[in-house]
């Protein structure tokens, strides 16, 4: 039979007890008690700082389709390409958000795998920004303005892949975790 049950010092409870020689029926036990609890979706929710990365993470996917979405000559469908599948940036956002707000495990599994995507939707939108400012032609009129808005979008890619590494770090955390079922080291202190 597996076990399902595991104790691997996530939980600790200690409880102080009084002297057995001072104490009279029922004053063994005290009312209140101290106990430390290891979670790893709790350290993720504190340390890994969800809620403001995924704000910022889903700003700047919103500031990535509006600057794809700026009206210029001949290379708006080129622009297109690489930013209007940045929708994944505003929807990971969210999720990591949500994931922050309510200690619910299929949300953060679902924003874990949609930072994973986002990582990987910036690496190749980087790829397809450099080689449009590396193949593009001199001759357009607002040259200048193009490439200063393609290096924003470029800017914005940067940000949006270290956004989703850091948070499928702090994700990994939450989510990749042997055993969600544990039992807590229970430690009697009797007191002086």
């Amino acid at each position: 039979m597996k076990k399902t049950f595991v104790c691997d010092d996530t939980m600790i409870i200690t409880i102080p007890i009084g002297s057995l020689n001072d104490s009279s029926d029922g004053q063994l036990m005290p009312q209140k008690f101290h106990c430390v609890y290891k979670d790893s979706y709790k350290v993720f929710a504190t340390r890994g700082k969800p809620k403001p990365l995924g704000a910022a993470q889903a700003i700047a996917g919103v500031f990535i389709l509006t600057l794809g979405l700026m009206p210029n000559e001949g290379n708006n469908i080129l622009i297109l390409i690489y930013t209007l599948p940045s929708i994944v940036f505003v929807v990971s956002g969210m999720l990591s958000y949500a994931a922050g707000r309510s200690p619910n495990m299929h949300v953060t599994k679902l924003s874990f795998s949609m930072n994973i995507i986002s990582l990987f939707w910036s690496i190749i939108a980087i790829v397809f920004c450099a080689l449009s400012l590396y193949y593009e032609t001199s001759h357009a009129q607002g040259f200048k303005l193009l490439r200063g808005i393609q290096c924003l979008i470029m800017t914005l890619l940067v940000v949006e892949k270290l956004l989703a590494l850091f948070l499928i770090y702090w994700l990994s955390k939450a989510v990749c975790r042997q055993h969600f079922n544990t039992l807590p080291i229970i430690l009697l202190k009797q007191g002086d």
